[in-house]
């Protein structure tokens, strides 16, 4: 752990007696003294704030001073519609690979004269040099060194808005650049909890107090890893090197809903992005398996790598249909929760499925995700 990098807030997290543990080269929070299942639930019904400085936050400016040049660019990598997004707003974005697999999944924003990227903090230096490679011709490639910092949350607009009144204009996926008492600050409406909130770029030096002043609000709590990664798997949202990868092409990972018809098969700019054969050929067919929500019966977690399988006996009534990619207790349903990969023919909600369990096997049912109301503020 000595050797991993720190966030900018570093020391508030020891300050306030977080459990540190290393996450993507980085010394993260895990939890605080309140524990996961405060901090879950104090998110969903006030308003938690996460570091989230570890991500890797990149300028794409275009050479000829055209965003169009860019965000064409762009198209070239991932197959969402950059050219089509307005400004002041972001989209969920992917950079896939020729076999059409998932090599991370991105938010990007169109800001007037240049595209700003959010990339996973396990990827970014990966991402950084991808983004060279494909853009270097005609873009310049900034990674940024900033504080990010996420406030999630039913009253996170009530608590940023008393810092900054514009917020409350904003609505999903908007982003804006804004002075918060004087600090610079990029501020998108977003987030990964499935509630309403905000991520908040800032210098570095600004990092620290901007956390102090919002958590002086009662409504305002420090949450760690532990909370977020049971809040996004409440919210049906994928974890990179566990529910999506190379391996996996978008259509097998239920995230096709992200890919607009000007890059699909008959659209304006259809294809021209990395697997897009397979991925279009996925589109208009399926695929073989499919990422699903899964409610087991009982108390028992059910945790990534568990084998499934069609009926109760097992491996003795046949191989397994797939398996777990992400699960544990949901303290929003009181109730354990998981997502994972199923062969087609098993991916209908209701389906019953079985799981191998030290030893046992144990009922789930396939559900629609997510599992719980998003409260993103789309109006």
């Amino acid at each position: 752990m000595s050797e991993a990098r720190k966030t900018p807030l570093h020391r508030m997290h020891e300050s306030r007696g977080a459990r540190m543990v290393p996450f993507a080269g980085y010394e993260m929070p895990l939890n605080y003294p309140a524990g996961i299942m405060k901090e879950h639930l104090h998110t969903r019904s006030a308003a938690g704030l996460f570091d989230v400085s570890h991500m890797g936050q990149v300028v794409i400016r275009p050479k000829s001073g055209r965003i169009e040049d860019a965000a064409a660019a762009l198209e070239r990598l991932i197959p969402m519609d950059v050219i089509g997004l307005g400004e002041g707003r972001q989209r969920y974005g992917l950079f896939t690979n020729d076999a059409g697999g998932i090599l991370d999944d991105l938010m990007f924003a169109h800001l007037g004269d240049h595209l700003f990227v959010v990339v996973n903090a396990a990827c970014k230096a990966d991402d950084i040099a991808h983004l060279e490679a494909g853009l270097g011709e005609s873009c310049t490639v900034e990674p940024l060194e900033r504080g990010l910092i996420a406030l999630q949350g039913p009253q996170a607009e009530t608590a940023l808005a008393r810092l900054a009144p514009d917020v409350s204009l904003m609505r999903f996926m908007d982003v804006r650049e804004i002075d918060i008492k004087g600090i610079d600050a990029l501020v998108a409406r977003s987030g990964y909890t499935g509630e309403d909130g905000f991520e908040i770029s800032v210098p570095v030096s600004a990092a620290h107090d901007l956390t102090d002043w919002l958590l002086a609000f009662p409504e305002v709590e420090m949450i760690g890893l532990g909370a977020r990664d049971s809040l996004r798997l409440e919210a049906g949202l994928c974890l990179y090197g566990h529910d999506i990868d190379a391996t996996t092409t978008p259509v097998e990972a239920a995230l096709e809903w992200a890919i607009q018809p000007a890059r699909r098969s008959g659209g304006a700019r259809a294809g021209g992005f990395p697997g897009a054969e397979v991925i279009l050929q996925q589109i208009a067919g399926g695929a073989e398996r499919r990422r699903v929500g899964l409610l087991p019966e009982g108390r028992a977690p059910m945790r990534e790598g568990t084998e499934l399988f069609a009926a109760e006996d097992g491996p003795s009534d046949g191989p397994s249909i797939g398996r777990i990619t992400s699960g544990g207790f949901g303290p929003s349903l009181n109730a354990p929760v998981a997502m994972g990969y199923v062969a087609i023919e098993h991916a209908a909600p209701g389906t019953r499925v079985f799981a191998s369990l030290r030893g046992k096997m144990l009922p789930a049912t396939v559900a629609k995700m997510p599992f719980i109301r998003p409260g993103y503020k789309r109006r």
